[in-house]
């Protein structure tokens, strides 16, 4: 079955030739041209991943893809005109897996596509996998992460990262390959999102996040997780008992 894209612009010339390149690159296509119309077509056509423009009148791209992710943990890569870090740090904070700046060639977003729902499909092929790390479990078939019987709420971002570095945990991780794993790229001037990232994570995960001792800093390199991340089985509750 191929992916189902759902393009969203206000520029209806720009939909045409995307849908057309899109179309013969294997993907499913739907195009609507303002906010409204893209929140009834993803509830309708439940897309594989939404491509949405910020500068909309009306409903603009910050707010449908807020409330998208009401929804659902849906891939979502933003266009726009203007990708200043604070830019990026919004969209990043409301769920978006990628941005794309205008201009760009339609060659580029098709292999962002492929790269996002590449990740997206491996982030879903991890079974009733759980990880654990100090107190907190994660579960990564839910996406979730909790301390106790507390649910920690993490943007889809900074469970990427969480997860991330969970997997590695026994090594650490150059910041270049943690913004490769996490958004698809890296480039020198985005290391201070990353940064940005690891200061948001580690004041839900950390008990004291001046002094992190799950997310630590190796200086100069990248990070490593402070204790050891356990494969559990599906029950961790089961597990914990037994010791």
């Amino acid at each position: 079955m191929k992916p189902k894209i759902l393009l969203v612009d206000d520029d209806p010339t720009l939909l045409r030739f995307l849908s057309d390149y899109l179309s013969g690159d294997g993907f499913d296509v739907t195009t609507v041209t303002n906010g409204y119309d893209a929140l009834r077509s993803a509830y309708q056509i439940h897309p594989s991943l939404v491509v949405l423009d910020v500068m909309m009148p009306g409903m603009d791209g910050w707010e449908v893809c807020a409330r998208l992710h009401e929804l659902s943990a849906l891939p979502i890569i933003i266009t726009t005109g203007k990708t200043t870090e604070a830019d990026k740090l919004r969209g990043f904070r409301l769920g978006a897996d990628d941005f794309v700046t205008k201009p760009f060639s339609f060659a580029e977003l098709s292999a962002r596509i492929h790269a996002v729902l590449a990740r997206s499909q491996a982030a879903g092929s991890e079974g009733g996998s759980i990880l654990q790390i100090s107190d907190i479990i994660i579960y990564l078939d839910k996406r979730t992460v909790k301390r106790g019987h507390e649910e920690i709420q993490l943007t889809p971002t900074e469970f990427r990262l969480l997860e991330y570095l969970a997997k590695n945990e026994s090594r650490a991780v150059p910041e270049a390959e943690l913004s490769q794993a996490v958004w698809g790229l890296y480039r020198e001037e985005d290391a201070s999102i990353l940064r940005r990232y690891i200061f948001l994570l580690r004041k839900k995960i950390e008990l004291d996040p001046a002094k992190p001792s799950i997310v630590k800093t190796v200086r100069g390199y990248g990070y490593r997780m402070g204790t050891g991340a356990l494969k559990l089985p599906d029950n961790p509750k089961e597990s914990t008992d037994q010791r």
